[in-house]
């Protein structure tokens, strides 16, 4: 599924758009206080890809920059033949 995110100028309004079984679903939400914090973009940059965790903390209003994810777990080596 694509979702298109735009913000707005002032960074306290965001829309997503997405298509759904024949029509448009758009989700609107405006900060009370505070800005969107968007995650760094290249200069030049015309799209930013986001994941499913990325975007719901970018509509909770957490710096997505900031967090810091834990590495992935792995098993441990098998030992023996």
């Amino acid at each position: 599924m694509t979702l298109t995110a735009f913000v707005s100028r002032r960074g306290d309004r965001v829309k997503v758009l997405t298509w759904s079984r024949g029509g448009f679903v758009l989700l609107y939400k405006r900060l009370e206080a505070g800005r969107f914090r968007l995650p760094p973009v290249d200069a030049g940059a015309q799209a930013v890809t986001l994941d499913a965790t990325q975007l719901a903390m970018l509509l909770d209003g957490i710096d997505v920059a900031q967090v810091r994810r834990q590495p992935a777990w792995t098993p441990p080596g098998r030992t023996g033949s």
